[in-house]
């Protein structure tokens, strides 16, 4: 699992023009930290399973789910959060991993540029389906949700500190990030939000780790 270095620094988070949850747009300082350049795939999460015995997520032997380069999904949150400490690493905050999708590019609209990507629409995730960011990062939107660390709020960008947030204290949801596979139009732009209450396992949900620096 190669990680990316993401440099300390400010960065606008959040849209003016998209859903409510996503605005304002507002300026967000985050610390240096680490993040996975790809989501977990099942090659990696199979050895997960095989140092510790622990019971293979949903849809583990599914057919169309189950190549060892493809994306681990049917993780709820609380088993991609053991997963992350097994592996020495943690969830990325919501901010965090804005940051990171960004590459240092103020204002794009997906994580490699302002148009979607011309490349084809897979009907299954793939890891390496879409255009790298500048950081190097792979299958930011189009391949599935990730988990992050924070509670999820309607309201959050209008209260949220502006230094490393994350997110409420309390919730009903865990917030994820990153278009997937099974929307009508899966390249979402790198400030779309979601979430999902933290127990629920589908076949759009895996997750990328992050490291502190």
């Amino acid at each position: 699992m190669q990680f990316v270095r993401v440099p300390a620094g400010a960065f606008a988070m959040g849209v003016d023009d998209g859903l409510p949850c996503e605005r304002p747009r507002h300026r967000v300082w985050i610390d240096t930290f680490l993040i996975a350049r790809t989501p977990v795939t099942n090659r990696e999460y199979a050895r997960y399973l095989d140092a510790t015995g622990a019971a293979p997520p949903a849809f583990w032997s599914k057919p169309g789910f189950d190549g060892p380069d493809q994306p681990v999904v049917g993780l709820a949150w609380s088993e991609a959060v053991r997963f992350a400490t097994w592996a020495s690493a943690r969830l990325p905050t919501e901010a965090e991993w804005e940051r990171a999708a960004r590459g240092g590019v103020e204002g794009a609209r997906f994580p490699w540029g302002d148009e979607p990507t011309a490349s084809t629409v897979r009907s299954l995730p793939v890891v390496g389906a879409t255009p790298a960011n500048p950081l190097g990062l792979t299958d930011l939107s189009g391949v599935c949700h990730e988990w992050c660390a924070d509670w999820f709020a309607d309201d959050y960008y209008e209260r949220s500190p502006e230094k490393d947030p994350r997110g409420p204290a309390t919730g009903s949801r865990r917030v994820s990030r990153g278009g997937a596979w099974r929307h009508a139009d899966p390249w979402s732009p790198v400030a779309h939000r979601s979430s999902l209450p933290p127990h629920l396992r589908y076949t759009d949900y895996g997750v990328r780790l992050a490291r502190d620096a």
